[in-house]
């Protein structure tokens, strides 16, 4: 039977958050779209009578003959779940605490591990951790299939039972068995679950004119977050920048808002994403405003494979616009938008409604954004002097020693710095494409 469906346009996510929900977002900006009338009622031809006849026929079986018995509500419900797992990896039937989570939100604070997972071949899969958690710091990497959680094999679990299992009091310890790219062998991580505080923005000066803006989630208040650190960059760069990084890399998106406003931040005009579905309401355009925040300064996007959904809005839209280049790897490639559709006050359905586009009409959805420049994870590891291969003054037989002037204690040498390269490979490549960028721009301005 048909009913009126109240729609709650659910933001970019992915997966779910160990130890909250599936993305970060606060109640208010989930605004419910207009009350929509649903479609008269099919009419008898127009149902697939034989099916559920089938239907029909198999829940009387299992209610007369299983070895158990089984309520008639957890047939019901089983089944719906058995129709929205066989969509995508994104629709599914929430009620209970799943439900009252999405009704919540994210306002920054749960409790749990600190990763977005989702479900691959039957394990779950680390889509990102989240920087500063116990996840990030046990040293869990996008990509990693988590296969035992404590002494429970994920196999046969859905995402559901397992981000369960893995959500508990902070404090409280657990063991995952992880297997990490074509290693054979599993290797055992144990985590302490905490309350996860998530700060969505860093910022700090990598050279003096030259910034640096991590986004680590979007979350409702991540631009105006953003907006103020670039002011205080400004600050510390005499009042302008001549580039900035922004770090996209391991961010498993969160709210639409916040990809739309971050992406406006920086472009002066144009489209910025657009959706198509369906049905008319999840076809949505967003447009950027007249004002660029660095007004032309130069940005490198750092992106890899655990930036999805929003982070991927946000890369798009730059690169498409040819404000920004995009540097790393390959994105994830999550381009669906989720709606949360009510059926009572205890469960919903969150049902994919739509795919979005880039400016350029590109679709996100399984291809991801390719970077303009292509670069991988390295290590940059400075050569130990071992005194041999390279001939100096001091290695020559009878050679001077230096002397300070007369009546001057000799200085004491100062340590390099630790090379940015030594810090983040990176980063480091793309503080230098950065200054690259800035010297042909001011080659170019008569």
């Amino acid at each position: 039977m048909m009913m009126r469906l109240l729609q709650f346009v659910l933001p970019l996510c992915l997966g779910f958050l160990v130890g909250a929900v599936a993305c970060a977002e606060e109640p208010a900006p989930i605004a419910p779209a207009p009350v929509q009338t649903a479609p008269a009622a099919e009419t008898p031809q127009d149902l697939p009578l034989d099916a559920l006849r089938t239907f029909a026929d198999v829940f009387g079986r299992i209610k007369e003959d299983y070895v158990e018995e089984v309520e008639d509500k957890s047939l019901i419900e089983n089944a719906i779940r058995g129709m929205l797992s066989g969509l995508d990896p994104h629709s599914s039937y929430v009620d209970g605490e799943e439900y009252r989570d999405l009704q919540v939100g994210t306002s920054g604070e749960f409790g749990g591990l600190g990763i977005e997972v989702g479900m691959e071949d039957g394990f779950v899969k680390v889509i990102a951790p989240i920087d500063d958690t116990p996840a990030q710091r046990a040293g869990l990497q996008a990509g990693d299939m988590i296969i035992r959680i404590d002494d429970k094999p994920v196999k046969g679990l859905s995402l559901n039972e397992a981000v369960q299992l893995m959500r508990g009091k902070p404090g409280t310890q657990i063991r995952l068995s992880i297997l990490r790219g074509s290693d054979e062998k599993p290797f055992e991580v144990v985590l302490e679950r905490a309350v996860i505080q998530v700060a969505s923005v860093k910022s700090r000066m990598l050279e003096p004119g030259f910034g640096y803006v991590r986004l680590t989630h979007f979350q409702a208040h991540t631009t105006d977050d953003m907006l103020k650190a670039i002011e205080e960059l400004k600050k510390a760069g005499e009042g302008r920048l001549k580039g900035l990084v922004l770090d996209l890399r391991n961010n498993p998106g969160g709210v639409l808002n916040g990809a739309v406003g971050v992406s406006d931040a920086f472009l002066a005009d144009g489209l910025i994403v657009y959706t198509e579905g369906r049905v008319k309401n999840s076809q949505m355009r967003f447009k950027a405003g007249p004002d660029d925040v660095l007004d032309g300064a130069p940005i490198v996007v750092l992106v890899n494979g655990g930036s999805a959904s929003a982070s991927e809005i946000v890369a798009g839209a730059l690169q498409d616009h040819r404000r920004a280049i995009v540097m790393g790897t390959r994105t994830f490639g999550k381009g669906s938008v989720q709606t949360i559709v009510p059926i009572d006050e205890d469960s919903a359905l969150k049902l994919t409604t739509a795919r979005y586009y880039t400016p350029s009409g590109r679709s996100i959805q399984a291809n991801g954004i390719v970077p303009d420049i292509a670069l991988e994870r390295g290590e940059f590891k400075p050569l130990a002097d071992s005194g041999l291969g390279s001939l100096k003054e001091s290695n020559l037989v009878r050679h001077l020693d230096g002397q300070a002037p007369a009546g001057e204690e000799p200085a004491e040498p100062t340590p390099d710095p630790l090379p940015l390269a030594v810090e983040d490979f990176q980063l480091s490549e793309a503080l230098n494409v950065l200054k690259g960028l800035n010297i042909l721009g001011a080659a170019a301005k008569p």
